[in-house]
């Protein structure tokens, strides 16, 4: 299992949790072009390292993500998989563009 940065992080994106990760799989690394960050599931070691640090408690271990937020499970899976398709990634992420909106 990985960690997962869900909701809390849309529009916030504090960089602490990137600043402690060993294995820098939280991208992208400045937080710039996207709404939030992502964790690479492949890469995630499952230290724990940048659950503490988010001010917003967007990190969860996948077994302990609240259900509600679930479908970032996928999110940040899918931005692995395509960011090397920019266009790929930009249709995927407008398909989900509600979920990638701040809550009102």
């Amino acid at each position: 299992m990985a960690y997962v940065i869900a909701a809390p992080c849309i529009e916030v994106k504090d960089l602490s949790c990137v600043e402690v990760c060993p294995v820098d799989c939280i991208h992208p690394i400045d937080g710039a072009g996207e709404p939030m960050l992502y964790i690479d599931p492949e890469e995630c070691i499952d230290c724990g390292a940048c659950e503490p640090e988010c001010p917003v408690e967007a990190i969860h271990a996948e077994e302990d993500l609240p259900e509600e937020w679930h479908p970032f499970i996928e999110v940040n899976a899918r931005y692995f998989a395509l960011k090397a398709d920019p266009a790929a990634w930009a249709a995927y992420k407008k398909s989900k563009a509600s979920l990638l909106r701040k809550a009102e």
